[in-house]
């Protein structure tokens, strides 16, 4: 049970990178806009954490505050995908702002990942 959790585990890890590649990609080459594999990253994310924070396959209890605050701040950078890529669609353009708050959220949340115990 342990090695499929440490597979979930990094499988999650895989998510983030997607999500922070695809990201760190945009912004280095000053494309100011919302990629589909941005929105690939965050999903795998969601759903790895999600089945991350079911009390299985481990001997001690997990911090469900990390759990809520971790998943707040996935639920805002989805909710700035969102916006910016229907923005991107209607207008062509990502309003700026959107986008550059996706990359320092995702930094944010894999910070508490490690940081906060």
């Amino acid at each position: 049970m342990e090695i499929l959790r440490h597979l979930v585990v990094l499988i999650h890890l895989i998510g983030f990178a997607t999500l922070f590649g695809a990201w760190i990609v945009e912004a280095v080459a000053r494309r100011v806009q919302v990629t589909r594999l941005m929105s690939y990253g965050l999903l795998i994310s969601l759903v790895t954490g999600l089945i991350l924070a079911a009390p299985w396959g481990i001997e001690y209890d997990l911090n469900y505050t990390k759990i809520a605050v971790k998943l707040v701040v996935l639920v805002v950078i989805g909710a700035l995908l969102g916006i910016g890529s229907a923005r991107q669609k209607r207008t062509g353009a990502v309003p700026p702002i959107l986008f550059w708050l996706v990359g320092p959220l995702t930094l944010l949340n894999a910070a508490l990942a490690v940081l906060w115990r």
